[in-house]
């Protein structure tokens, strides 16, 4: 793993990859940071933190888009895994590499609450938890654009779908006040993500009885408590798909100004399950 974590991170700055990713977030980050701590006098840095959150469907397709996706249609895929180091130790080692990438222009927005403090009053720890936030929500963007760059071997695909996912990740609170809210609506749209969980299950496993035996399961589950109190399944589908809102999480640093411990587990959970996952497309590739 280490082999490959320092080849990787070696492979940005030789290239302008890193140097651009750097330099995109840096200068988008130090617009708002003049435009609202410095010129409008806001003593939150975290302000500025929300704003640049947009910077991240432009600067993660750039840092993910290689990552896999080159090495699959150059075939040097076949040499990795067919060398000593895991396919865990593949994914983990490229993902610590994009992070190390990524974690440059944050250590440099670090200097930001320090120059506001400079100048009048600071709120430090309150940016320090945002910044905190805003490194493990960019840590999560980057699970998701690794994990697409394994499904092809097209880094424009790559980088579109990673766009367009993390557009929607985005526009996730205001898509899901759309959501019906009526019980059977609930359960509806319970059952269809249940469908979801089910086909993806099924693309990774590649096995009909494991997903079988979940969405059996999961429907009799549901449906069941359906009978039981149909009551409480109202509101329940945008209640529940709002709690994995990554914007959201971010808020209770920013402009809540609390350190959400759930939010944390919230974002490190979405790491390991996209790592996960980035190795069993890997592995069922491998195998196949």
């Amino acid at each position: 793993m280490k082999a490959i974590y320092k080849r990787e991170l070696a492979s940005y700055f030789n290239s302008m990859t890193g140097y651009i990713c750097v330099a995109v977030m840096v200068v988008f980050i130090g617009i708002y940071f003049m435009a609202y701590n410095l010129f409008a006098g806001y003593p939150y840095f975290s302000l500025t933190l929300s704003y640049a959150l947009y910077i991240f469907m432009v600067a993660v397709p750039i840092l993910t888009m290689r990552s896999l996706s080159e090495e699959r249609h150059s075939r040097t895929d076949q040499l990795l895994l067919t060398s000593p180091v895991t396919v865990t130790g593949v994914v983990v080692g490229k993902y610590l590499a994009m992070l190390t990438v990524y974690l440059v222009p944050v250590l440099i927005a670090g200097l930001c609450p320090l120059i506001i403090a400079l100048n009048g009053t600071a709120y430090l720890k309150a940016d320090y938890a945002s910044l905190f936030a805003f490194f493990l929500l960019g840590g999560v963007e980057i699970a998701i654009g690794l994990l697409i760059s394994s499904l092809t071997e097209s880094q424009v695909i790559a980088a579109v779908g990673t766009f367009g996912v993390l557009l929607l990740l985005n526009l996730w609170d205001g898509l899901i006040g759309y959501l019906p809210t009526t019980a059977s609506g609930s359960l509806l749209g319970l059952f269809i993500v249940l469908l979801i969980v089910c086909f993806l299950l099924q693309s990774l496993s590649n096995n009909w009885k494991i997903t079988a035996a979940v969405l059996v399961v999961g429907a009799v589950a549901l449906f069941g408590f359906y009978f039981v109190d149909s009551t409480s399944f109202v509101g329940l589908l945008p209640d529940l798909l709002g709690r994995f809102s990554l914007v959201a999480a971010f808020d209770s640093f920013a402009s809540d100004h609390v350190f959400d411990v759930s939010g944390v587990l919230l974002y490190l959970s979405l790491i390991a399950l996209f790592l996960f996952l980035t190795v069993q497309v890997i592995q069922k590739r491998r195998w196949n």
